[in-house]
């Protein structure tokens, strides 16, 4: 089952109430896929004004695989659900 990123909010899933308490940066970090300094470099980002979802930055900046994402993304629900 293949996901865009707009298919995902902040911090939930579109098809779920459960709110996620682990945020994706620390989530990516997490499993390997990203490293300190690359979140926090999409943070900055972020935090200046571009307003675009934490995984479509980091995707953008070549610090991780749309699929890694999604994978990350989908293994949260599972473990909510």
């Amino acid at each position: 089952m293949a996901f865009s990123m707009h298919e995902w909010k902040r911090g939930k899933n579109m098809g779920s109430n459960e709110v996620i308490e682990e945020k994706i940066g620390e989530g990516l970090m997490r499993i390997g896929a990203m490293a300190q300094d690359q979140v926090s470099a999409v943070l900055k980002r972020q935090k200046n004004g571009d307003p675009r979802l934490f995984g479509e930055i980091a995707v953008d900046m070549g610090f991780v695989d749309i699929q890694a994402v999604i994978n990350y993304l989908q293994s949260t629900n599972k473990r909510i659900l």
